[in-house]
């Protein structure tokens, strides 16, 4: 390809000064230099794209399309080059985020919102990251972080935690479970458990309670929403696992009793899964900062 951005820029120059003398002035360059810039440009395509000894010079029907064209793609350039500029120094960009848990919108919305004041100009989407395998998404830049309580050992991907917490089994205080300090496998496998519409190897119920004991609940109810869960679990319609800073906001709404998983409890952490060197981005490091510092007590069911 030989026609160049500069040729446009050139040409417009011209159009814009009438005359080379002016033309070359405002570009910086020499005007022979830009007199044999035309020419070359003109000798390339056999094509004439300025009628001489015109004053001012005027452009025939194959320079005014060249300056048209100009006109056209110049403005577009510079714009891409300001968002370039912008993006490096870490004040522009997007923040593309998959979410790996139903619950996380419980705590995400009061970050966003903070967030989205501090960087307006960033772009921020969310994806539910239930029905694709968002850590490869990650890697292949189709998103920009994932929120996930599963850290993986991966060269090219950083996990950043976020907050420790505990999963809890929700029930109805009068349920035959509440009379116990703490909640074994084989408690669960004459009840129904409510869970979230997730396959099971993305809970935390299944994969570290039940399944390494052998143990099936008898029953499987799934629900979207946080406060239908609680609702169903109230009416003793089941029983649930959630984790314990949603729960707090639920006990001071309702009479739900809690109860460890074993004795020991089962604890967890939610990262933020980020491409290595991208954590370090002024845009990605704030909205971390943010999600850890969030009082998860306060957030809204």
């Amino acid at each position: 390809m030989y026609l160049e951005l500069r040729h446009l820029r050139s040409l417009l120059a011209i159009q814009q000064a009438g005359n080379l003398a002016r033309a070359a002035e405002s570009l910086h360059v020499s005007q022979s230099a830009l007199s044999h810039q035309i020419k070359a440009l003109e000798h390339y395509f056999d094509l004439p794209l300025f009628l001489r000894n015109t004053k001012p010079l005027r452009l025939t029907p194959a320079g005014r399309n060249l300056v048209e064209l100009a006109r056209q793609v110049l403005p577009m350039v510079s714009g891409a080059e300001a968002e370039l500029r912008r993006a490096a120094q870490g004040e522009a960009g997007r923040l593309h985020m998959a979410i790996e848990c139903h619950a996380c919108f419980e705590w995400l919305m009061p970050v966003l919102d903070a967030y989205r004041e501090q960087w307006p100009q960033i772009e921020v989407d969310i994806r539910v990251g239930l029905s694709f395998d968002p850590i490869p998404a990650l890697q292949k830049g189709d998103i920009d972080l994932v929120i996930s309580s599963d850290p993986l050992e991966l060269p090219d991907v950083v996990f950043e935690p976020l907050f420790d917490y505990q999963a809890l089994l929700v029930l109805a205080p009068q349920h035959p479970l509440a009379q116990k300090t703490f909640i074994d496998p084989a408690d669960l496998s004459e009840q129904t458990l409510i869970t979230y519409p997730v396959k099971r190897q993305r809970l935390d119920v299944f994969t570290r309670f039940l399944q390494p004991a052998g143990v099936e609940p008898a029953a499987v109810r799934q629900a979207d929403l946080t406060a239908v869960i609680l609702l169903l679990v109230a009416s003793q319609r089941g029983v649930a696992v959630l984790p314990d800073w949603v729960l707090r906001e639920a006990a001071r709404k309702s009479s739900l009793t809690q109860r460890p998983l074993t004795e020991k409890g089962m604890h967890g952490t939610l990262h933020a899964a980020v491409r290595r060197g991208e954590n370090e981005v002024a845009f990605v490091r704030d909205f971390i900062a943010l999600a850890r510092g969030v009082d998860v007590s306060d957030s809204e069911l």
